[in-house]
């Protein structure tokens, strides 16, 4: 909410939860649909934080299969957003709400500069 409030008072609109074209049931979570600018804000523990995420004790194959799924279901959903000339940006969800809406302000407007050519993916990957 932060973040959507931040591009929201900086004069940026985009559109929440719009349907990824051709990827049943995944969504991006804040998308720029004329610049094309795709962000995702990806939770510690369900997408794999590098600093952050945690092995659950209990059930530890399912969860770490599960995991994995999830880490490969964000990989498949970048490729296919680029591919589709799409900027990709993820970050993670303890990132600082004022730097992510700065870098995502600048990639929608690099984007609309350009004509809006070009994919490119940034963020906390």
């Amino acid at each position: 909410m932060a973040i959507r409030r931040l591009l929201h008072a900086t004069g940026h609109r985009y559109r929440l939860h719009r349907k990824v074209p051709g990827m049943a049931r995944r969504t991006i979570d804040i998308a720029f649909p004329g610049p094309k600018v795709a962000v995702f804000v990806d939770g510690c523990f369900w997408h794999g934080c590098p600093q952050h995420a945690t092995q659950p004790r209990a059930n530890k194959d399912w969860w770490r299969r599960k995991l994995d799924k999830n880490i490969d279901r964000d990989r498949e959903t970048t490729e296919r957003l680029s591919a589709e000339g799409w900027t990709v940006l993820r970050f993670w969800e303890h990132e600082s709400p004022e730097a992510v809406a700065r870098r995502v302000a600048v990639a929608v407007e690099l984007k609309k500069a350009n004509g809006q050519k070009g994919a490119t993916n940034d963020g906390g990957e």
